[in-house]
């Protein structure tokens, strides 16, 4: 699954150079690639969010339980949409990993999943810039470094604090966080109609030669 990974977190960094390199959007965007689209291993973590239903609420101010349960949520789903991608992908002759990558994801299909996937990222976007709003929300969740180390849940502690803080900015200006995710929506739903319009093999190279925005800049 490592090799789908990989994929997906370049494809990411290109898709998104221009905010990772803009003053406005950098700390958002790494944030995201970091820790939603990252090729590292989250089963550490995700054990952790395992946890959420029972201690959390016994841990972390009540506004932040429907962000953890969400993305608890989220990281199940593409955990298992990506170890169906895997093992399509590791029975896929070894050509160009653009081309292997979409005739992977059209075996797993699955358009609604993917479709509720981005609309859940979306909305951990949303919801981390409103809760940034919330005034005392920051300094409770620094006091709550040692309860949650002690509960076991020291990742979600981090995870928590750093979207805090890199959105902590960006939601100063209402404009700004929603051209973020309007930027992230539009591009992450043209990949997603782009890969499942890909019906042949002909279809496959043309779509691969032209997307400039993801397929060209990965060098496949």
């Amino acid at each position: 699954m490592s090799e789908i990974k990989d994929f997906q977190s370049r494809r990411f960094a290109k898709t998104y150079s221009d905010m990772l390199a803009s003053p406005a959007f950098s700390g958002c965007a790494r944030f995201f690639l970091e820790e939603l689209y990252s090729e590292r291993d989250y089963s550490h973590r995700d054990a952790q969010f395992a946890k959420v239903a029972g201690a959390i609420e016994l841990t972390f101010p009540a506004p932040v339980i429907e962000l953890a349960v969400t993305l608890a949520e989220l990281h199940e789903a593409t955990e298992e949409l990506d170890l169906q991608m895997a093992a399509e992908w590791a029975n896929l002759p070894a050509e160009s990993p653009v081309l292997r990558y979409s005739e992977a994801w059209l075996m797993v299909g699955q358009k609604s999943q993917r479709e509720w996937q981005l609309a859940t990222v979306l909305h951990i976007g949303k919801e981390l810039a409103e809760l940034t709003r919330k005034r005392g929300l920051r300094l409770l969740l620094k006091m709550m470094r040692r309860p949650a180390e002690l509960a076991g849940l020291g990742d979600l502690q981090v995870f928590l604090e750093t979207g805090f803080d890199q959105f902590k900015q960006l939601a100063q200006n209402t404009k700004l966080v929603d051209e973020f995710l309007e930027r992230i929506r539009e591009r992450e739903n043209n990949w997603i109609i782009e890969l499942f319009a890909v019906n042949s093999a002909t279809h496959k190279a043309k779509n691969a030669q032209s997307s400039d925005w993801a397929f060209r800049a990965l060098g496949a």
